[in-house]
């Protein structure tokens, strides 16, 4: 930036001329800060009223976040709501917002949101009266180069399958929609007719004028100090002008909701951390833009752009993000913060690159603003696993406008029913836990995380900061022998290992939608897998344990499980934990240990939400002792026919399925150290064993499992060959394949469901009335018939699926297949609707007679569905290749 421009910072408002900016051409105008369409104040300006002495729900934070939830909870017929703003009404964030409305979200539940947040924002004016500035632009996210464009065309198809309307159109056709955008470097764009801008001020008006009108009493210029909780229960909270009983509480209080979390007696975890948010306003050219002009999203420019006022507003998010309030609530309400010229100048300089046109335009402002972020750039919602009745909604990662709607919706039917209308796993706040509270953490990867909005995030990408936070005693001993990791609730995981003599840094910076570099990598651990022996570190694992002085931890697991948990002592049962609707909230294997002791192992991602799903059933039993045991254990998963010798030769003892019968545990040792809790099982359908150590044991178990491995061809696997296996055996995985809304009727689990037993489960009624009424989707397994591994696009999750032309459903995971040589998908499809647009019974005979096609950015490849796995294909490819040399699985 020019040395003049810098000199006029120190210059009073009223003295600032208009300066001319040699590196850009553009005029600055004067620097009075940007002020936003007048905010509600619905106790007054003057006089406070009286605070309330109780309430049923307590909403803090009077941004659009909060008066989102207030107005929901009004709607489905909530009294006695307060909410509490510590300034003034929309004052925070929301008041600076830049006002852009898009659906173009990077998972289908944010574009649900914001598709719902745009049909309520459009009908609020009819409903209330206050305008909200709502003008439906459309907006075009460019593509610079074939990679983006790639990932455009992906997104175009799951767009399509919500419902929202969108177009992949050329580089013609942006300039005829929008004409003072430079097309010369673009290969393309998506357009999204429908996307808007709104003025989020008045939006924030309209929610709460329409709460206040259902009962909603809304109190500014009070503060929330903290919140009571008793017995593990939110009973009142605390502010500056005294307190206020409640059953509830919701934080909805944006940049200070991990601070709020934090100051309570009982500490919540929030984790989110605000950055400084920069963008542009300038005044109307000499020919004023048109306020139709669609919204431009450059994302490879780092910078978007929309209409406002005539002018243009301009902002992004750079490389470099500067991050902000790390300890305190320090503002009452948020106020337009240091002006950066020389960090936003990268962004500036791409916004002129992009309409070389507003060279001569004048700017009115550079605002910057505070925005919250995220540890994985979802935002945060649903009931605390701390407290009962504290919910959170906040980290919006900068969409907060195109979220709140939704959010406020998702999080007001979570409250009054107990769950919400759609699957909110990706955003629920149980998904981290404290260990993720760390401010270093936050810090430190929020400044990736912001960047990252726009980065091209390739299928398999991983954060790079926040690593090495929990790691397996092995995990130095297979970093030094190749391991590349990926991180899954902050535990190091390997996802396969560099053979030596391979580039491992064009390994590390592989990115692509198409064949991958470590695919003969992983096809060779893949090959040991079923031929040898593998060891795959799975540490990671949620583990628990169960125990009781009676009867009482197996009558909580017979209440809590589908699946039949009165078994001998030894048996290892895999069963669902359902909801009352039928719906998975967990997927486990249960070993049962003793006669009253029982061994819980869960997914990774499942440690916060699963404790607190079994906590809350917990009766307050002074017998009955849940411990989480995670830490406690180290895991190896050993695949393969060999694996039997393996462990033989280490425990004298024999390890045939006749003396060690499937999924089946024993505590043994091995070499020399004992209480190792082997299994029989292997999570992929595999022959082999799972050996749950120690963690004082676990290097010694390692070294000697591969020292005895060595004449059987061992090796060590990673998570990607895991992947593959279980894919192709046809096996589900919860959070990618099972979520709340699946039940085991659906995914071909009935046998693992205690129907013929007189025991009361979760969930029981609603599969009774399911295999009554009949199921309405199934999950399949669908073989990829036409598809060029080497040339064409790969699928990897999300993809729609056409049977006989008619869309029919989604891809949940994919993996190749190296048995069978193919793609294989796995995913629901249901029938078209009946008469009356009711839901049709699908039947075996629906899935096997249609033709099937899966899309991967709008390219259609033949598919073979099937409800069962391919057995038969299995052996007969194993025949065909008994006298073939596998040379592709060499790894060479």
């Amino acid at each position: 930036m020019c040395s003049c421009v810098r000199s006029s910072r120190a210059m009073a408002p009223a003295l600032l001329p208009r300066l001319l900016l040699p590196q850009t051409g553009i005029r600055l105008a004067g620097r009075g800060l940007w002020t936003s369409p007048q905010c509600l104040a619905v106790s007054g300006d003057n006089q406070l009223p009286p605070l309330p002495s109780q309430a049923r729900v307590v909403i803090c934070g009077g941004g659009i976040v909060g008066t989102s939830v207030a107005y929901h909870l009004a709607k489905l017929g909530w009294k006695d709501v307060v909410l509490l703003e510590q300034g003034r009404l929309g004052a925070g964030t929301t008041r600076l917002c830049a006002g852009i409305l898009s659906m173009a979200k990077p998972i289908s539940i944010e574009s649900q949101m914001a598709n719902y947040s745009s049909s309520l924002y459009q009908q609020l004016e009819g409903e209330t009266g206050v305008k909200t500035g709502y003008v439906k632009t459309g907006s075009l996210c460019l593509a610079q180069n074939q990679d983006r464009f790639i990932s455009l065309k992906r997104l175009a198809t799951r767009l399509r399958v919500l419902g929202i309307s969108c177009n992949i159109i050329k580089p013609k056709e942006i300039a005829k929609l929008h004409p003072l955008v430079n097309i010369h470097d673009l290969v393309g764009a998506l357009h999204l007719p429908d996307d808007a801008v709104v003025s989020s001020p008045d939006v924030n008006h309209a929610l709460a004028v329409a709460a206040a009108r259902q009962g909603v009493q809304i109190l500014e210029r009070t503060t929330v100090q903290q919140v009571v909780v008793e017995k593990g229960h939110v009973t009142a909270v605390e502010t500056d002008r005294g307190s206020i009983e409640c059953d509830y509480f919701v934080n909805c209080a944006g940049q200070w909701a991990y601070e709020l979390g934090q100051a309570s007696e009982v500490k919540v975890s929030v984790p989110l951390h605000g950055c400084e948010h920069f963008y542009l306003l300038t005044k109307p050219p000499q020919e004023p833009l048109s306020p139709h002009n669609p919204v431009i999203i450059d994302m490879d420019g780092r910078m978007y752009a929309r209409p406002w006022q005539g002018g243009l507003l301009s902002g992004g998010f750079e490389k470099n993000p500067k991050p902000i309030f790390t300890e305190g609530r320090n503002q009452l309400e948020i106020q337009n913060m240091q002006e950066d010229w020389d960090h936003f100048e990268p962004m500036l300089s791409a916004l002129l690159r992009r309409m070389p046109n507003l060279e001569s335009a004048e700017i009115h402002q550079l605002v910057n603003c505070p925005e919250s972020f995220t540890p994985d750039m979802r935002c945060l919602m649903g009931e605390t696993p701390g407290v009962s009745g504290y919910y959170v909604l906040a980290g919006m990662n900068s969409s907060g406008l195109a979220f709140a709607g939704g959010a406020g919706k998702y999080l007001a039917e979570w409250m009054t029913y107990g769950y919400p209308t759609a699957n909110v796993w990706p955003l629920d706040i149980k998904r981290f836990g404290n260990l993720q509270s760390s401010r270093t953490f936050l810090r430190h990867r929020v400044m990736e995380v912001m960047p990252l909005l726009y980065e091209l995030k390739v299928p398999r990408w991983d954060f790079q900061t926040g690593r090495q936070l929990r790691t397996s005693p092995l995990y130095d001993r297979l970093d030094t022998q190749g391991a590349r990791w990926m991180e899954k609730h902050g535990f190091e995981r390997p996802k396969y290992f560099v053979p030596p003599g391979k580039d491992l840094l064009s390994l590390d910076q592989s990115k692509t939608f198409y064949k991958p570099d470590w695919f003969d990598i992983v096809g060779a651990e893949v090959k040991c897998c079923k031929e040898a022996v593998c060891v795959i570190d799975m540490s990671s694992f949620t583990k628990f344990e169960l125990t009781s002085t009676g009867e009482q931890a197996l009558e909580l697991l017979q209440y809590l499980c589908a699946n039949d948990l009165d078994v001998p002592v030894g048996h290892i049962v895999h069963t669902g934990m359902l909801n009352e609707r039928g719906g998975y909230e967990n997927d486990c294997s249960v070993v049962r240990i003793s006669k009253n002791s029982f061994f819980i192992i869960s997914p990774t991602d499942q440690q916060v939400h699963c404790w607190s799903w079994i906590k809350k059933h917990m009766p307050n039993d002074p017998h009955l002792h849940l411990e989480d045991v995670s830490w406690k254990y180290t895991a190896l998963n050993l695949i393969g026919p060999r694996a039997m010798d393996v462990l033989a030769e280490l425990s004298y003892v024999s390890m045939t399925p006749e003396h060690f019968p499937s999924m089946f545990c024993k505590e043994m040792s091995v070499g020399y150290a004992n209480g190792i809790r082997v299994m029989s099982m292997t999570h992929t359908g595999e022959p082999g064993f799972m050996l749950y150590i120690p963690i004082e044991y676990a290097l010694h178990v390692y070294n000697e499992v591969m020292s005895v491995g060595q004449k059987y061809g061992i090796r060590n696997a990673g998570y990607y060959a895991l992947r593959s296996l279980r894919i192709e055996k046809f096996f589900a995985f919860w959070g990618q394949d099972l979520d709340t809304f699946t039940t085991p009727l659906e995914c071909g689990r009935e046998f693992r469901v205690k129907f013929d037993k007189d025991t009361n489960f979760l969930g029981r009624e609603a599969l009774l009335q399911q295999r009554q009424e009949g199921v309405f989707r199934r999950f399949v397994m669908l073989v990829l018939e036409d598809h060029d591994t080497e040339l064409d696009l790969w699928p990897w999750w999300g993809e729609p699926v056409y049977r006989s032309g008619q869309l029919a459903g989604t891809t949940t995971s994919s993996a190749y297949s190296y048995t069978l040589e193919r793609h294989v998908c796995l995913g629901f499809v249901s029938p078209p609707p009946g008469p009356e647009g009711l839901p049709t019974p699908i039947t075996p005979d629906f899935i096997n007679r249609g033709d099937y096609e899966v899309d991967i950015a709008g390219q259609r490849y033949r598919a073979k569905a099937k409800l069962y796995p391919f057995s038969s294909l299995f052996a007969q490819q194993k025949r065909r290749k008994e006298d073939m040399e596998l040379s592709n699985f060499q790894g060479k």
